[in-house]
């Protein structure tokens, strides 16, 4: 299937002379609204970054422009979710995700991070906006002040609920990795429930990790250096007896007594 013959509904269809925007597109996001909204999107892209620090084949961004439309520069009123991951794609720098120079990929999964000027959008335009046309296998919304969190993966065309774990943890078949709440903030959790951390906090424990070595080491020179003391407290009490039964044979020779009769 030609690209433009995905990017159009049933309805519509682009005219063959129809000429795209120029491909080399800059964002045009808003600022992100709070601190912890700007927060809450670094976190979830370093954190994957990080883990897949070895991987080549994903795009991860936020606050950025999806340009999808000839009429997307201007007038199309959605553009860029909050957080976004393209899977299959090359790792690079973008100054915007533009579908048609992108083999017409579009994002695999996507959240958005709720306000109280968003929310109504992100839960109704948004959603069907990522169904009908993104057709993006999940999508997720996280509040990070009401802590309200919900994920939908496409089935049959129809966005469906997610059910959550026993810790109210959500899967995404996508990254094969939870998405769940830790502290106030969206994170993600391994396939067997421990939370993916942070390049810092991967340092953190490093340096825990070490001190906790230090110590162990420490530990086990002293007690080689005890181990050492015992040892040659016995050789000194050896040595001692083996000074006292030598002066007293010594003794008993100048009796002329046999010692062996002692």
């Amino acid at each position: 299937m030609m690209i433009t013959q995905e990017l159009v509904s049933e309805e519509n269809f682009f005219p063959e002379d129809l000429i795209f925007p120029p491909s080399d597109l800059y964002s045009d996001e808003p600022p992100v609204e709070t601190e912890l909204h700007l927060e809450q999107i670094m976190l979830l892209i370093k954190c994957l970054k990080w883990l897949w620090k070895d991987r080549t084949d994903f795009y991860a961004a936020g606050n950025l422009s999806i340009y999808y439309s000839p009429n997307q520069k201007k007038t199309e009123k959605f553009r860029g979710p909050d957080f976004f991951v393209v899977l299959g794609t090359e790792k690079k720098t973008r100054k915007s995700w533009v579908v048609w120079e992108e083999d017409g990929k579009y994002p695999h999964v996507i959240v958005e991070i709720l306000s109280p000027t968003t929310a109504k959008t992100d839960r109704e335009s948004k959603k069907e906006l990522y169904q009908e046309t993104f057709r993006t296998p999940e999508y997720f919304w996280f509040d990070p002040y009401t802590l309200e969190f919900a994920g939908f993966h496409l089935s049959d065309g129809k966005y469906q609920p997610i059910e959550p774990n026993e810790k109210g943890h959500l899967w995404s078949q996508q990254l094969c990795l939870y998405l769940g709440i830790y502290e106030g903030l969206l994170r993600y959790f391994t396939p067997s429930g421990n939370l993916v951390p942070t390049p810092e906090e991967t340092a953190e424990l490093e340096v825990k990790r070490a001190e906790r070595e230090a110590q162990r080491a420490k530990r086990e020179i002293e007690r080689a250096e005890r181990e050492t003391k015992r040892a040659e407290e016995e050789a000194k009490r050896a040595e001692e007896e083996k000074q006292r039964a030598e002066r007293l044979a010594a003794k008993l020779r100048e009796l002329n007594i046999n010692p062996d009769t002692i």
